[in-house]
């Protein structure tokens, strides 16, 4: 199985990745809530947001979250939101779906949607995706792929280049031409 899952632990492989944003896609659309926007918060949600934008064929707009700095990524922090949106034209309004990978306590899902409210007049309505919500959350998503009963870290399939450096790719690449 491409997903393996202990108490404490989900790890994910690329393809299980792929269908569960693909699967994300079909439950928003399946919704029938019609969105003017997609925002992802970055990183996490920056694949979702992608994949989102193109089949939906709107703009990406994105938004740096962190909130995951201490203990090598593993423990929650303050949550930090950055002063500005990028994105390729005007300015958030309307219906905006904001997607991301997970929602683990609430606090980014939570505090993201009240900044965009408070920041952006024009924003008549947000809603929430994202492809796992943990019930340790805070806060429920809009629309989400699957429900985790216990608090598990998900090892998502990007996360083997946190340990990388550029040399470490370097000896892979010369490692992979030899073969």
């Amino acid at each position: 199985m491409s997903t393996a899952e202990s108490p404490q632990e989900i790890w994910v492989d690329w393809a299980t990745y792929h269908r569960m944003i693909e699967r994300l896609v079909v439950l928003v659309n399946q919704s029938g809530w019609q969105f003017d926007q997609i925002l992802c918060l970055a990183r996490g949600g920056l694949r979702v947001g992608d994949v989102f934008s193109r089949i939906f064929n709107l703009p990406l707009a994105v938004l740096a979250t962190s909130s995951y700095r201490e203990n090598e990524g593993h423990t929650q922090g303050t949550l930090e939101i950055a002063s500005y949106i990028s994105m390729t034209q005007g300015t958030l309004k309307g219906r905006v779906l904001v997607v991301d990978d997970l929602v683990d306590s609430g606090n980014t899902l939570q505090g993201v949607c009240r900044h965009l409210l408070r920041t952006y007049p024009s924003i008549e309505a947000v809603k929430t995706a994202v492809i796992w919500y943990k019930s340790s959350s805070s806060v429920e998503p809009d629309f989400f792929v699957e429900k985790l009963k216990s608090n598990p870290w998900i090892h998502q399939p990007f996360e083997i280049y946190d340990s990388m450096s550029p040399l470490d790719l370097e000896e892979k690449s010369i490692i992979d031409r030899s073969k």
